[in-house]
């Protein structure tokens, strides 16, 4: 008994021993700060964020060393100014959800210490860091399920955490994803490299002083606090969790006429409402209800979709250095705009083409961060500036979790809404046009305000009455039925229609007298000669016809002449031409005309061609009292 007991003794003392090394090489390290939870005790300054953190449910995620965070963290002062503010006495009229969105709102993924934080991590072709381009971080918070209105009414919805695509019947929606919220914070080395300053900075946030280290409308007090499972920075003001861009339009009354085209749920939908399985079934394990669950999803048409708080996602944290912009016009604005401009042809929304409600959108839409120092600079779809004043023409600026939202007093002057092309884009007696101008190209000029451009509009009933038509199915333009030859033909008489550079110029007034090239330098097309608003062209000669000039309307970038008749272009070889110029006896042209058509080696009279004249030919035409000077002469 006593062997074994000396035995014994021995082996507790080896394993204590053993236990006593394996401390000291895998234990605890005396110099480890304590977790953040712990380093929140030892400040002292943070009582009230402790108490929120106990009743948010997360303390033991913060005590436990676990995980790895940034947090920002507002000490007493900032909470005894919250509640002042709120007209509450503390923590306790606060509830639990609530606590538990603020807290998760002020962590964000990864430890970063304030060097770090406007580093970029780029996972695009394994860049690693980019320095001083990022101003944003993921949050541990998400809006999650909520009530939203579809065409069936009052149904249960989440969010969608991609923009769509045209090929998704999902709306691209990705199940694993929570569509977390991003923070957005202003670091000097930032503000530096993108070439803003507390000008930007106070422009949200007026009553906030810019230190170089501000995250949204709060200082930070004390940077990089190490802690065992992050890193701590102290807030002088509380920071709450923001709305994403469609949650806040979706609250304010003054944004309801564009919210109600960005939300169309019928003829011509922007928005719609997708079923997922998925969603579905987390819903039901987490609520206990029977609720089926509905993605809400964007078109795909759309510059992004604004409930995406995911930036473009094409790397996984480009939303740390970019995000959307999008300029609201207030109701007066909208209700005006459409009206007088939208709706000018069309009786409502629902018979318009959705192209043009996209393209409205769009203008509004800046797939970009835009800072108010850089509305010039910035671009939106359209590769076309913020043309608004960040002074006179905003009321509502907000810094939101997914983007930028500045509420306007007027909209925005898109040139697709402004130049010549919008007399035919947004009229649908002119819709061959519209097409036209798009398939061959020309929209890409004639659309731009920095291009001076004339043209000249020809109605649908005129391509029609001439034999032409559109087959919407196949996307293609017939003559007579046929597509033989058909879009080179359009093409030579659209382009007729236009007159740049030079040519611009020459045709800005047609009420005279005189022959002007359509065209420009570089791509010249037919000549025309007017007469009083009144259009010749050899095609339209040819038939005994005139185009009418029937009104004109100047627009931003040159004027818009409405004409009556297509502007014909002569089918006829240049034989033709000669045979109707100078085969009449009477014409002063008819010596030259019998010298012609009388050489069986020069001109064949069955089918009015010059023999070996091939492609366009300029001929000087000698009158009949030239001729017989050349025959006096023994020319002839």
């Amino acid at each position: 008994m006593r062997v074994l007991s000396l035995s014994m003794l021995l082996i507790l003392t080896f394993i204590s021993c053993r236990k006593k090394e394996w401390d000291a090489f895998y234990g605890r390290p005396d110099s480890l700060e304590s977790p953040i939870y712990g380093r929140l005790q030892e400040k002292g300054n943070f009582t009230s964020l402790l108490k929120l953190i106990d009743k948010s449910g997360y303390k033991e995620t913060l005590e436990s060393g676990a995980g790895y965070w940034t947090f920002f963290a507002p000490n007493d002062a900032a909470f005894a100014s919250y509640f002042s503010d709120r007209g509450i006495s503390g923590i306790d009229a606060v509830d639990e959800n609530t606590a538990r969105a603020m807290v998760q709102y002020m962590l964000v993924y990864n430890a970063f210490e304030q060097d770090r934080l406007d580093d970029y991590q780029a996972s695009e072709n394994n860049t690693g860091w980019t320095p001083n381009i990022a101003f944003r971080r993921r949050t541990a918070y998400y809006t999650g399920f909520y009530k939203d209105t579809s065409v069936n009414g009052l149904v249960t919805a989440i969010a969608a955490n991609r923009n769509n695509l045209s090929s998704s019947l999902t709306g691209n929606y990705i199940s694993t994803d929570y569509n977390n919220k991003h923070v957005t914070y202003f670091t000097d080395a930032f503000m530096t490299s993108s070439a803003l300053t507390a000008t930007d900075y106070n422009y949200f946030y007026p009553n906030s002083q810019y230190s170089g280290f501000n995250v949204l409308e709060a200082k930070v007090v004390t940077a990089n606090i190490a802690a065992e499972n992050g890193v701590i920075h102290e807030l002088d003001k509380v920071i709450s969790p923001l709305s994403s861009i469609d949650e806040y339009i979706r609250t304010r009354p003054e944004f309801s006429s564009f919210r109600a085209i960005l939300n169309r749920l019928y003829t011509n939908n922007i928005v719609s409402f997708i079923y997922n399985a998925d969603a579905t079934r987390r819903y039901q394990v987490i609520s206990g209800k029977n609720d089926q669950v509905y993605v809400k999803v964007y078109s795909h048409l759309l510059s992004y979709a604004p409930n995406n708080e995911n930036f473009m996602k094409v790397g996984d944290n480009d939303g740390q250095k970019d995000c959307w912009t999008m300029f609201i016009p207030n109701n007066q604005a909208v209700d005006n705009y459409v009206k007088n401009t939208l709706c000018k042809y069309y009786p409502n929304f629902d018979e318009m083409p959705i192209g043009i409600i996209v393209d409205f959108l769009n203008a509004h839409l800046f797939p970009t961060v835009v800072w108010p120092t850089k509305f010039a600079t910035s671009r939106n779809s359209f590769a076309e500036p913020a043309r608004f004043d960040p002074i006179a023409d905003i009321f509502d600026r907000r810094i939101l979790s997914n983007g930028i939202v500045y509420g306007t007093n007027k909209v925005s002057q898109a040139d697709v809404f402004s130049t010549v092309f919008s007399e035919a884009y947004l009229n649908p007696k002119y819709t061959f046009m519209t097409r036209l101008f798009n398939t061959i190209g020309l929209r890409l000029l004639i659309a731009k305000s920095n291009v001076p451009v004339n043209i000249m509009l020809i109605p649908d009933q005129a391509f029609l009455d001439a034999g032409f038509t559109y087959n919407v199915n196949q996307s293609q333009f017939l003559y007579n039925g046929s597509t033989n030859g058909v879009p080179d033909r359009l093409e030579r008489i659209v382009r007729s229609c236009v007159f740049f550079g030079v040519y611009k110029n020459m045709s800005d007034n047609l009420s005279g007298k005189g022959i002007v090239k359509t065209g420009d330098a570089d791509g010249e097309g037919d000549y025309i000669r007017y007469d009083n608003n009144k259009i010749y062209t050899a095609g339209l000669e040819d038939l005994g016809l005139v185009a009418n000039i029937d009104s004109t309307k100047t627009a931003s970038n040159g004027k818009v002449y409405f004409v009556n008749q297509l502007l014909r272009y002569s089918e006829n070889g240049i034989g033709f031409h000669l045979n109707k110029l100078g085969a009449a006896t009477t014409s002063q042209f008819n010596y030259f005309w019998q010298l012609l058509s009388n050489n069986t080696l020069a001109y064949t009279p069955t089918t009015m061609q010059i023999i070996g004249l091939t492609g366009f030919s300029t001929i000087f035409v000698p009158t009949n009292t030239a001729v017989m000077q050349a025959v006096k002469d023994g020319l002839l």
